[in-house]
């Protein structure tokens, strides 16, 4: 009895902290309908472990919403994601933003201008080019957080 005690207790904790991550793990992304780069990197996250929820929206309206979270207009993309707090801002590879989140730096978020290609959601052929992550710190100043070569 004292064993299946144990266990059940075990399984109720392992359950609760797998749940607690799942939750943290939430990726909530802003996109242009039928956007099928934005609908890529999706996959990208969620075979990486992220849980991911897409909202569809016009121009103006996504490109309000980037400059209200923080986004300076160099850093803009064709998606915007919120994550446990963090911005997002296009084809952040998952290893970046499981990095973000460990790290937790006093920041915006994460950034990948533009759409280069060769990035997650970007990588329909073979050939990537190189491209930097940037942080976007709180007073809109950025830093190389992780840089990707070119093949």
């Amino acid at each position: 009895m004292k064993k299946c005690l144990t266990a059940l207790m075990f399984t109720l904790a392992l359950s609760s902290s797998t749940q607690a991550f799942a939750d943290q793990s939430l990726v909530e992304v802003r996109k242009t309908n039928g956007c099928g780069c934005c609908l890529a990197w999706m996959e990208h996250l969620e075979e990486n472990g992220f849980n991911t929820t897409g909202e569809d929206m016009f121009a103006g309206p996504l490109t309000r919403f980037k400059i209200d979270n923080g986004v300076p207009q160099r850093m803009a993309s064709c998606h915007t994601a919120l994550v446990d707090g963090y911005v997002i801002e296009g084809h952040v590879p998952a290893t970046d933003i499981r990095r973000l989140l460990s790290e937790r730096p006093d920041a915006i978020g994460l950034a990948v201008p533009e759409m280069p290609l060769g990035s997650p959601g970007m990588d329909q052929s073979d050939m990537r080019e190189a491209y930097d992550v940037f942080l976007i710190r709180r007073d809109g100043s950025t830093e190389v957080f992780a840089s990707y070569a070119s093949n």
